[in-house]
């Protein structure tokens, strides 16, 4: 199932063993804490995010649990649109995006909008949340009335998510940049291939 963030303004090497968690979404989920961050290392530098559990609890929820083992690791920004978002979350190994891809969670009532530097799940219909998720580089407020509901904000490292390398543009059908349902199926060896100047994170760390 392709996942893309609807919005007005748009049309819009195999990876390593994972790990027994990711093998079983279902028993991934600890509930979070109410407050926490998380750093990504990224192929531009680190950023890190700030979780907040009362802004949208399954999907505070659901984000800790993927972080925390792993999942995001070595994954690539495959959806980069200037003055938009940048999205990612479809892990480098088909088997792991297998297991996950229908492993949704209940939609958050929107209480935060969607402002420059917020992160927010994607989504393809009503409680289809998964692994997707994307960084606004805008005021996308548009997106709160159509159920996008974030769940935490960059507090350092915005100039790396603004640096994530954008020149393959929208992905297909609409535009030139990578084919969601080819990575769901073909993994970070069709990015790497078809598409090797895209940024990936190099570790994601819950550290606080």
């Amino acid at each position: 199932m392709i996942r893309l963030v609807a919005f007005v303004f748009a049309l819009l090497v195999a990876a390593p063993a994972f790990s027994q968690g990711l093998g079983n979404p279902a028993s991934l989920n600890a509930q979070a804490p109410a407050v926490y961050k998380a750093k990504f290392d990224t192929s531009k530098g680190t950023f890190v995010l700030e979780i907040h559990r009362d802004w949208a609890p399954n999907g505070a929820d659901r984000f800790y649990n993927l972080v925390k083992n792993g999942f995001y690791d070595n994954a690539r920004f495959f959806r980069v649109i200037s003055g938009f978002m940048v999205q990612f979350g479809i892990n480098g190994d088909p088997k792991v995006s297998a297991l996950w891809q229908d492993a949704d969670i209940k939609d958050d009532p929107v209480r935060q909008s969607n402002q420059r530097g917020f992160i927010t799940f994607a989504t393809a219909g009503p409680n289809t949340r998964t692994t997707q998720v994307f960084i606004d580089f805008a005021d996308n407020r548009a997106l709160d009335r159509q159920g996008f509901s974030p769940f935490g904000r960059v507090v350092s490292g915005m100039n790396v998510v603004d640096a994530l390398y954008n020149g393959y543009g929208e992905g297909a059908p609409q535009g030139l940049g990578p084919d969601q349902d080819r990575i769901q199926k073909q993994g970070n060896a069709y990015l790497m291939r078809d598409f090797p100047k895209l940024d990936y994170i190099k570790k994601a760390t819950i550290t606080q």
